[in-house]
């Protein structure tokens, strides 16, 4: 007699199987849909460079090239124009300071000389007639005075008799009205005589005064014709080293021409040029170093000079401690400016990829190292080997530093 069997009821193996089998479908199928929209590239692994990101101590500087130059610089400007007449030191001599390197030639004001000794000498000759010609008038006005003062005494003598006889009436009226008038006029020429002789030699004081000022100032003059042509000797201002020299014998050299530059040795500095980029970080103080000789040499920003040319502005470095020992002007160094204090931040290694993406994504390896895809970041410093990650790599991952010129835009590359 036959048996009806009744279906088992819940979930059997094979519908797991089907259910696994429908996910991956679907999974693959998902795959399959995504990578159709992600633009991808073969890329040789050889051709590209790989470096992994760490997380360690980023030290904030820059390095730069820099120039050894005197401390200071003295520009040597010919004070006299005139002729090159001797060259007595050459480029590159030492000097002290009044040492002659110059000699000059100036015809025109050797004859401003003549002229200015000729108008010395008229002035002085006039100023010698001048106090001859005071002197006699002082004399003749003493005599004057004399004369006057003797002619008062014996017409006021004959007055006085006159007036004696003339109450005793035994002199006229007449007689005694004369001999009053003749002491009354003698009396007032003496007044004159004497006011003439003050007025002359209040004039005379005066243009003796103004001419004596007068030669003063011409003798200042001729003095300072005298300096300048002192000033065609050309010579050295301070103790240093000619570093310049721009005047041949026979060259004409007009008055306020630069002819060359003396170099203070006593010390050194360095001037670097900085990107642009760094001219609100960098200010008078920062340190920096440098190696020579397997030695570390210290240095600090000394001026930073504000205007920019060229995207660079410049800087000038002096040294804190030791110099190296075989220091020479033109020398260059090799100099590490530090900017900040070191950090503990996540590094990547310094490449091309930041021409292309101005530090805005990165591609990244997978961990199979089968192809790398495009992560957005956030770089902030850097320095000459690493550039600073703020956000979007993690210590260990792996990024392509190299170019990105020939990937285009593609979000994907396959690493082979």
């Amino acid at each position: 007699m036959d048996r009806k069997i009744e279906k088992k009821k819940g979930i059997r193996p094979k519908h797991i199987i089907y259910v696994v089998g429908a996910l991956a479908f679907v999974f693959l199928m998902f795959k399959i849909l995504k990578d159709a929209n992600v633009s991808s590239l073969k890329v040789d692994r050889d051709k590209i460079t790989i470096e992994e990101v760490k997380y360690g101590e980023f030290n904030d500087y820059i390095r730069t090239n820099g120039t050894v130059e005197p401390i200071s610089t003295i520009y040597l400007d010919a004070e006299e124009g005139g002729q090159v007449k001797e060259r007595l030191i050459e480029e590159g001599a030492d000097l002290k300071k009044g040492d002659v390197i110059l000699v000059l030639e100036n015809r025109s004001l050797y004859q401003e000389i003549m002229n200015s000794e000729s108008n010395l000498a008229q002035k002085q000759n006039m100023l010698r007639q001048t106090r001859i010609s005071f002197e006699s008038a002082r004399i003749e006005s003493k005599r004057l005075l004399l004369n006057s003062d003797f002619d008062i005494i014996k017409k006021k003598r004959n007055y006085e008799q006159q007036q004696a006889l003339y109450k005793d009436e035994l002199a006229s009226k007449e007689d005694y009205l004369a001999a009053k008038e003749d002491y009354e006029y003698a009396f007032e020429m003496q007044k004159i005589n004497r006011m003439k002789a003050d007025n002359d030699s209040m004039i005379m004081a005066t243009e003796m005064i103004q001419l004596e000022e007068d030669l003063k100032k011409m003798q200042k003059t001729l003095d300072l014709v005298y300096e300048r042509l002192d000033n065609l000797n050309v010579k050295s201002p301070v103790d240093g080293q000619l570093g310049m020299l721009d005047a041949e014998i026979g060259q004409s050299i007009g008055r306020g021409t630069r002819i060359g530059q003396i170099n203070v040795l006593t010390d050194y500095k360095i001037e670097a040029l900085i990107d642009e980029h760094y001219i609100d970080r960098v200010r008078a103080g920062l340190s920096a170093t440098f190696e020579r000789q397997n030695s570390l040499f210290n240095l600090k920003v000394k001026k930073v000079y504000p205007e920019v040319r060229n995207s660079q502005f410049q800087i000038d470095l002096v040294f804190t401690d030791e110099r190296p020992t075989n220091i020479r002007t033109g020398q260059t160094y090799y100099i590490n400016l530090q900017l900040g204090q070191p950090e503990q931040s996540t590094l990547v290694s310094l490449g091309g990829f930041f021409n292309s993406t101005g530090g805005q994504w990165i591609y990244v390896v997978d961990p199979s190292g089968a192809f790398a895809t495009k992560r957005n970041i956030r770089i902030g410093r850097k320095n000459p080997k690493f550039y600073e990650v703020l956000d979007g790599l993690q210590d260990g991952e792996k990024v392509i530093t190299s170019g990105y010129d020939l990937f285009g835009d593609n979000d994907k590359l396959i690493l082979r």
